[in-house]
């Protein structure tokens, strides 16, 4: 059996952590507490003598590729992108919402109305703390929710000491009884490898899966750094000043919000030199084994489009429509579900040729140290 020093040796040091804290929850939530998390995010020892080898974090790891088959046909994936029940294209009917999110707001507006109705009693998003690093958070109350949409550029913090991620980092460290306390509807939202690793604790049907209802994931271009040197180099590739920024947004184009109204578009070959760099081996764009997956591809500007997967996840989604989501008018584009879905199709193909031409890569590497 496979320990936590194999999945070291296997996944962290090869730098194909995602750093999702799939084996840190788990670990937390047995009560073994042999794990945590660095301050880089990986996991690591926390209390080796504690440690009983029982493999469980190894297999929770969404780089194992042993428990992917049966976590597929549990949830009825199908080639290529995943189940699919239906797409639609909405936006939140708050304007608020609609000004504070990112891609219409459908995220924020759905848990809003699951937390109001009582279908959920806590959610795990991620909330900003700095113009570039945003932490997870259980918001139980509704200003809670609102502080995790969207991701805009704050000119009041200091760039000096931030954060240099973007994007989610572990959050299903926060899937713990301890930091639940007693809840047990709580909506899960991440990046399609969170949403992995928590499946996977599903399959395993160990603790803390129990508690979550609801699996919202994310389309996933990848985790980025904007470090000083980063920021430097798209300010001048853009003709901006972070000055002038109030938000950015990640599409099939790296999308630049400034105070003018204006919207710079980068191409998002720039940013792949400061993914994360387990990003560059995830094949996962769409968010495959979600209940419901979301982000702004192919949708027109200010929509959001939304992929249900499970019966459940597409139950939520209808109920909250006329409530606190309305439906892009389609008339007179009866094929928009067809084009939305052509392109949703497009990203995550060449998510999945670009993480296979660099795990060839890896592999030729290991055969010529050999």
């Amino acid at each position: 059996m496979k320990t936590f020093f194999d999945l070291q040796k296997e996944v962290v040091e090869r730098g194909l952590c995602h750093r999702c804290g799939g084996c840190v929850s788990l670990c937390t939530a047995v009560n073994y507490g042999a794990l945590e998390l660095g301050p880089d995010g990986h996991p690591r020892y926390k209390d080796v003598d504690r440690c009983i080898e029982c493999g469980l974090c190894h297999a929770a790891c969404p780089e194992n590729p042993e428990l992917e088959a049966e976590t597929r046909q549990r949830l009825a994936w199908s080639a290529p992108i995943g189940r699919i029940l239906g797409i639609r294209v909405a936006r939140a009917l708050d304007p608020q919402v609609r000004q504070q999110a990112t891609d219409g707001g459908v995220v924020t507006a759905l848990l809003l109305h699951l937390l109001d109705t009582g279908h959920i009693d806590g959610a795990i998003v991620a909330r900003q703390t700095g113009p570039f690093h945003r932490e997870p958070t259980l918001a139980v109350r509704r200003e809670e929710i609102l502080e995790g949409a969207g991701f805009h550029f704050d000119t009041t913090h200091s760039m000096v000491g931030l954060g240099r991620e973007y994007a989610h980092r572990h959050g299903l460290d926060l899937v713990s009884p301890k930091i639940l306390k007693g809840l047990h509807r709580v909506a899960l939202v991440g990046t399609p490898c969170q949403i992995h690793a928590f499946r996977r604790l599903e399959t395993l049907g160990v603790m803390p899966s129990e508690s979550v209802a609801l699996c919202l994931g994310l389309f996933c271009s990848g985790n980025f750094a904007f470090g000083e040197e980063e920021r430097a180099r798209l300010a001048e590739a853009g003709g901006f000043s972070w000055a002038d920024v109030v938000k950015i947004n990640v599409k099939d184009t790296f999308q630049v919000h400034l105070r003018s109204g204006d919207v710079i578009e980068l191409d998002l070959h720039i940013l792949d030199t400061m993914k994360h760099p387990a990003c560059h081996y995830c094949q996962d764009y769409a968010a495959e084994v979600a209940d419901i997956s979301f982000g702004g591809i192919g949708a027109p500007e200010g929509w959001t489009t939304v992929v249900s997967r499970t019966p459940k996840g597409r139950a939520a989604f209808l109920d909250t429509l006329g409530h606190t989501v309305e439906e892009y008018d389609r008339t007179g584009q009866p094929d928009l579900a067809d084009r939305v879905l052509e392109q949703l199709m497009r990203a995550s193909a060449a998510k999945r040729r670009h993480a296979q031409a660099f795990r060839e890569q890896m592999t030729r590497g290991a055969s010529t140290r050999r």
